[in-house]
């Protein structure tokens, strides 16, 4: 039974007595208990344990006092179900030891089986349905930000074997990101029906195109997946990930509810390149809490007062967690971005 249901309002760009606070990331290396979880067990490892991933995915919310819970996991964890082999390498990240390079490597993948490849994933997230009192927020990787794992076959600074595809095979670049798009569609509609109560679509690297790559490449494939959802109430999330902000005029189609802004963005200019249709979600940058208490206050305050002055605000990061965050400055930072605007916003200074 969800007795918080704040974010759910600002995605709706309803009205809030105070604003509400996740963080992308924020189960992970930065909470001493998580780090004792790792010594154990890989992240893949967690994820296949339904009850052992509740637990992890409830830590912040019992230890920040934030309004909305996101699901212990990984982009990855679909491909494997449509035949991509991968582990996720310490201070690596996913390495692929299949890559996807061709047209005989795009027809050999499989339609997702959700129910017979991920029930762990779902059993897990029907845990939480159950015992959560704030929503419970889910998440798929979007095409692009996939594929570049999928082609290049493990993190790149480069992307140059994914735009090298791109540019000199489109067709086969088309019906690669067909199939990720139907599996993150089919994927998020399985979340939705076993408690999802949002759902956010992970773009991370999307911002390394440029604004014509991106409606060309990369567009009609997101749309699809926000169209193929948009029967289902809950509020849906898109974000574009780091160094998007050329990007953003170009989401106003978008079947979204939520515009994540990562922090090189001004809260108000996403909101007007956005054409003002969506909640915003944002955007401190997350290396603001290696700084003092007062300092971390100060960033949030300037964010808040901005963020505040239309309906639809979620206080985020522009990007996720890292292990160096401080947990007592992030509680202390939940509480103040919740003290501080509900002030405001009872004497009437913001919306």
């Amino acid at each position: 039974m969800i007795e918080n249901d704040l974010f759910l309002r600002a995605c709706r760009q309803e009205a809030v007595e105070r604003i509400p606070v996740w963080y992308m990331r924020q189960a992970g290396r930065y909470d001493p208990d998580y780090r004792k979880i790792k010594e154990k067990y890989s992240l893949l490892e967690i994820c296949k344990q339904p009850e052992l991933a509740a637990e992890v995915t409830m830590m912040p919310v019992h230890k920040l006092g934030v309004d909305a819970a996101i699901l212990y996991s990984d982009i990855m964890n679909p491909v494997a179900s449509i035949g991509i082999d991968f582990d996720i390498v310490k201070d690596i990240g996913p390495v692929i030891h299949n890559p996807v390079r061709s047209a005989a490597d795009v027809d050999r993948l499989t339609p997702i089986d959700v129910e017979k490849d991920l029930s762990h994933v779902l059993e897990t997230i029907r845990i939480l349905d159950r015992e959560l009192k704030v929503p419970l927020i889910t998440f798929a990787g979007a095409p692009f930000t996939l594929a570049s794992y999928i082609i290049e076959g493990r993190p790149t600074k480069s992307y140059i074997r994914t735009k090298t595809l791109m540019y000199s095979e489109p067709q086969i670049w088309h019906r690669l990101m067909g199939k990720l798009a139907d599996m993150a569609a089919t994927y998020l509609r399985a979340h939705i029906r076993n408690g999802a109560k949002a759902v956010q679509l992970f773009d991370s690297w999307v911002g390394s195109l440029s604004p014509f790559d991106f409606q060309t490449f990369v567009l009609p494939h997101v749309e699809k997946i926000f169209e193929s959802l948009s029967d289902l109430d809950i509020p849906k999330i898109y974000f574009p990930g780091v160094s998007s902000g050329e990007l953003l005029p170009h989401l106003t189609g978008l079947r979204a509810n939520v515009i994540g802004l990562d922090w090189r963005v001004p809260l108000s200019q996403g909101r007007q390149r956005t054409g003002g249709k969506f909640a915003i979600q944002g955007n401190l940058d997350p290396y603001v809490l290696t700084a003092p208490s007062e300092v971390i206050h100060e960033h949030a305050r300037r964010l808040l007062d901005e963020g505040m002055h239309e309906p639809g605000f979620i206080f985020n990061l522009g990007h996720g967690l890292y292990p160096e965050a401080s947990l007592e400055k992030l509680r202390d930072l939940t509480e103040f971005v919740h003290t501080y605007s509900e002030k405001q916003i009872a004497t009437g200074v913001s919306r």
